[in-house]
């Protein structure tokens, strides 16, 4: 353990706080969504044909597109303050690169494999669904009470949401929200099980400082 010289300070420790940091990268990403729609709706909505193509191999890349992508304003407009909250949430959490990876990448093949032929869908719904299950349910695979408790307010403001999994309204993707939520479950869990392995592999006996 190493201390500061007699009469002298510590460094003072640089860079943004962790809040302050996550509210600007949310900003850029609404910022990067707006401007996508700006352009989408010039070029009379033909991005929107990048969408998810289910079952054809070359409307697979839509899974990278789809989600940057919305039908018209009024769909970025829905997704946009339940998104804003749960990506401020989740970069809080330092795991949005890794849970949104895999909620894309899930999401994006559930709505391949199983939404109706012929059609193509957009929007960042999944992406939000699967945001949503993980911050619900981190703390049961954590077994940390604050995350738990975290959780359950989260689940009071948008438990309700949730009711998007089931199929309601066919133009809207209830396999995109099915599916990042399942991404968002499996996101908490191999996070919990990549730490636990980790601290085992790396607590040794002996004296610690």
């Amino acid at each position: 353990m190493t201390y500061p010289a007699p009469n002298q300070q510590a460094p003072a420790p640089t860079g943004k706080p962790l809040w302050l940091r996550s509210v600007i990268i949310t900003v850029c990403i609404v910022a990067g969504l707006f401007i996508i729609e700006a352009i989408d709706a010039a070029t009379r909505f033909r991005l929107d044909d990048n969408g998810i193509e289910p079952r054809q191999i070359d409307g697979l890349d839509g899974i990278i597109w789809a989600p940057l992508l919305h039908a018209d304003w009024a769909h970025l407009f829905a997704n946009l303050i339940p998104g804003v909250v749960l990506c401020f949430l989740l970069l809080l959490t330092r795991r949005f690169l890794i849970v949104t990876g895999i909620v894309w990448v899930v999401s994006g093949l559930g709505v391949w494999l199983f939404a109706p032929p012929y059609s193509i869908t957009v929007g960042a719904s999944g992406i939000i669904f699967g945001w949503l299950t993980f911050l619900l349910i981190r703390g049961l695979f954590n077994r940390d009470l604050w995350q738990i408790l975290g959780g359950v307010v989260l689940f009071l403001i948008y438990g309700s949401i949730l009711w998007g999994v089931l199929p309601s309204n066919p133009t809207v993707s209830w396999q995109a929200h099915l599916f990042g939520a399942i991404g968002g479950v499996l996101a908490a869990w191999f996070l919990a099980d990549r730490d636990r392995r980790r601290r085992a592999t790396t607590s040794t006996p002996g004296v610690r400082t």
